[in-house]
């Protein structure tokens, strides 16, 4: 199977994302790329990745999302494969607005499993497309920044520059 590949600069750090179908099918900071290139190969096996500059416009809309236009995201077409249940939950991310945030205890309520907390944010914190499939909008019960597998830097920079964080 191949993979189309690309590297975007932005204003916290690079990021790698891979694409197939027109679909996004990963996303990842660049300094984790081993992460990045083991979730692949565990998904897809042997796979061959091919470096190609904005792969299905995917790339100009990411970048688009960082100039400020938040909502461009918003459709972009995405497979993370996963579980019925982890895709309900990363289903659920992309119900979470710009400018929003949610619990933990929120978003398991959210996919109708209020008891299964701690199981929902071991799904949020295995999204293999952030940004995207906005899993930094979650946050701890008392509006702590708690996990986010890009550093809570980056969690801080992503809810401000879309609005959920004053500065």
């Amino acid at each position: 199977m191949e993979l189309l590949t690309d590297k975007i600069k932005s204003p916290i750090g690079d990021i790698l994302i891979a694409a197939a179908d027109g679909k996004l099918i990963a996303l990842e900071f660049a300094q984790v790329r081993e992460r990045f290139d083991a979730d692949l190969r565990s998904r897809f096996g042997d796979v061959r990745l091919t470096s190609r500059p904005n792969p299905f416009g995917l790339s100009k809309r990411i970048r688009a999302y960082f100039a400020g236009k938040l909502s461009v995201l918003d459709d972009i077409a995405v497979d993370g494969g996963g579980t019925p249940f982890q895709q309900e939950v990363w289903h659920a991310l992309r119900e979470i607005p710009a400018g929003a945030t949610k619990t933990y205890s929120e978003l398991a309520e959210a996919v109708g499993r209020p008891n299964a907390v701690r199981a929902v944010g071991m799904i949020n914190g295995r999204n293999p497309i952030s940004i995207v499939v906005p899993c930094h909008r979650v946050i701890g019960k008392d509006g702590s920044l708690t996990g986010y597998g890009g550093g809570l830097d980056r969690k801080r920079w992503l809810l401000q520059h879309e609005g959920a964080l004053l500065v």
